[in-house]
Parts: C-alpha cells; sequence; structure tokens
C-alpha cells in the first residue's frame, strides 16, 4: 500500500468513525408525520448500514449550514470496478418540500445495498438542514409553519450562479417571479454543491423538490433551448419510463409557462459552469385534497401528501433508472 493511499485510507475511517458518533447522538422521537423520517430517523437507519458496507459507502460532511450544523453527504461506488461515472443527488433544499427527501433516502439505502456498477455517488438527504429541523420542532409543536428558505431568509433554488438575469418582459409585470438572491453563491449550503460540482465534476445530478410531478432539465432561467437538450431529453425518459403508474413529464424547466423563469437555479448552474446534465424533480402532484378544506391550510400538506408511500417510490424508481443507466 502506497503512502497516500494509506493517509486515504486513514482519512476515510476518521470520516466514517465521526459519522458513527454523530449518528449515535441524535434523538429519535416520535411525530405526527409517521409515514415520514425525521433527520434523526434517516441516520438511525444509514449509520448501521453504513457500519457494515465501509467498502462500499463513505459518509463525510460536504458542508456546513448556516448555524454550523454539518450537512452530510455519503459516496458510494461498488469497490470492485473502476468509476467510468459519477452521479450527485441532494434533496431537502426547501424546508417544507419531505417527499424528495423520502426519495433520496430510499435511493441512498438501495444504493448502499446494490451499487450500480462503475458509478460513484454521492447523496445529500438534506440540504436545508438548519430550516427543516425548524420543520420538524414546528411539528412536534402541533403548529404548521410556511418555510421555504434557510435560515438567512434565502431560497437555495435563487441563489446559484448561471442565469440569474431575465431578458423576458414579464420580468416587468409579475417581478415574483423573477426574484433571486442578492448575490450569486451567498449561502453555504449552495456554496457546498458548488464546491461538490466543482471538485467532483458530476456526469448528471439531480435536485429533489416537491410538488408538480415534473422532470425538468435546464435551461430554467432562459426560454433558448440548452445545446444538450437532446441528451437531456434522453436521460429524462430513461427516468420517466421506470415509474410506475403516473410517470412525470420530462419538460424544459423554462418552459413552465411562457411567463415563467427560474433565475439562478440549481441545475442551469450545475449545467452552465460544470457541463453537468442536472435535473429538478417535483416530486407528487401536491397533499392537498379538493374535499378535504383543511388540507389547503396546512402549509405542510400543501407539498406532502398523507401517504407519501407512491410518490416516494416514483422518485425512487427515476433515480434508480439514472443511476444504472450510466452502469450500462
Amino acid at each position: 500500500m502506497t503512502i497516500l493511499m494509506m493517509v486515504l485510507w486513514v482519512g476515510l475511517a476518521v470520516a466514517s468513525a465521526d459519522y458513527q458518533r454523530w449518528a449515535a447522538r441524535q434523538d429519535v422521537v416520535a411525530h405526527e408525520e409517521p409515514d415520514y423520517h425525521f433527520i434523526a430517523e434517516i441516520h438511525a437507519r444509514i449509520a448501521p448500514l453504513a457500519a457494515e458496507r465501509p467498502g462500499v459507502v463513505t459518509p463525510f460532511i460536504a458542508g456546513r449550514t448556516v448555524q454550523k450544523r454539518p450537512v452530510w453527504a455519503f459516496r458510494i461506488s461498488d469497490p470492485m470496478r473502476p468509476v467510468e461515472h459519477k452521479m450527485l443527488v441532494f434533496a431537502g433544499i426547501h424546508a417544507l418540500e419531505w417527499v424528495g427527501v423520502e426519495s433520496a433516502f430510499r435511493f441512498l439505502e438501495d444504493a448502499i445495498l446494490h451499487p450500480p456498477p462503475g458509478v460513484e455517488l454521492i447523496v445529500i438527504p438534506v440540504l436545508n438542514v438548519d430550516r427543516r429541523l425548524e420543520v420538524e420542532a414546528d411539528l412536534l409543536r402541533g403548529e404548521r409553519v410556511y418555510r421555504r428558505s434557510n435560515v438567512n431568509g434565502v431560497d437555495l433554488n435563487r441563489d446559484f450562479g448561471v442565469n440569474r438575469d431575465s431578458d423576458a418582459i414579464w420580468q416587468h409585470i409579475i417581478p415574483d417571479r423573477y426574484s433571486r438572491s442578492d448575490a450569486p453563491l451567498s449561502q453555504p449550503e449552495s456554496q457546498l454543491i458548488d464546491r461538490l460540482a466543482d471538485q467532483e465534476r458530476f456526469d448528471t445530478a439531480v435536485s429533489l423538490h416537491c410538488w408538480g410531478g415534473f422532470i425538468y432539465y435546464p435551461w430554467s432561467g432562459r426560454f433558448d433551448r440548452p445545446p444538450d437538450y437532446r441528451e437531456f431529453v434522453e436521460l429524462g425518459r430513461v427516468m420517466q419510463q421506470a415509474q410506475d403508474g403516473w410517470a412525470y413529464r420530462v419538460q424544459q424547466l423554462s418552459h413552465w409557462g411562457f411567463f415563467f423563469r427560474a433565475l439562478g437555479s440549481e441545475i442551469d448552474h450545475l449545467y452552465g459552469r460544470y457541463g453537468t446534465r442536472a435535473f429538478l424533480i417535483e416530486m407528487s402532484r401536491s397533499g392537498m385534497h379538493p374535499l378535504k378544506p383543511d388540507t389547503w391550510k396546512d402549509p405542510f400538506r400543501f407539498y406532502n401528501p398523507t401517504d407519501p408511500e407512491q410518490h416516494a417510490q416514483m422518485g425512487f424508481q427515476a433515480l434508480r433508472a439514472l443511476a444504472w443507466h450510466h452502469a450500462g
């Protein structure tokens, strides 16, 4: 074993041990959304798998939040096969959007047990940790509060560096639809995604959101097609065709509506700056029910169905299909 390999091995072992100690300190509590997992519950399930399969999965801190909490990521690969493709998956960029987190969690568990050969995955189950924990605290108090941004009040979905401006006339008519953060990569959570993308040079990336039932690809901030739109459509259909039932529609994000632009989005940044084929999947079709008026007043239910099983599974099927597509 070379000195470099020994140093790398020791570093990975230390990171894994740190994760196990951190996970053991998290308190798992009962709550009023038992079909969803709190952050502590996710790690209570992942930690034993990580301990059992150290050659397959390596936990590491991808960065820290505004409040200095760790954002845990998991690097997964089949140690018997050289890495030929890299794929990033992250969820929980918006605090109230939990279905995407459930899909990322399900995908993470499956990938640890069945790593796609030749593909290295990095999975971040929850990016916006600070605000997600506030939502968990709300639920424990029996409160239903609308939370989207990080604790600095910045929408991380509008904090990236590509396509932050638009020449669409509609921005003067409906300016709220053309909002963005004050400066690109102003928040530690968006910075860590950029840093990972720069270091790893992912082939593909998927950001999981709620709601809508779409598999979106760039551009989100420009109406013209991206140079690689045919490849985006092909990869989108790989994910779509793996979904059971009412599969999500594959579409360019800025084409959702002729008046709509999402400026400074993560998928435009990952594609425009690093060439990563990046997708944004809008999980589920909302938790609101036309015959249940209370669901229209509940911010948590606005994004998250009472029973997330079908929707979490559809996201998982899309992610697994894309990963195994890379594996050939």
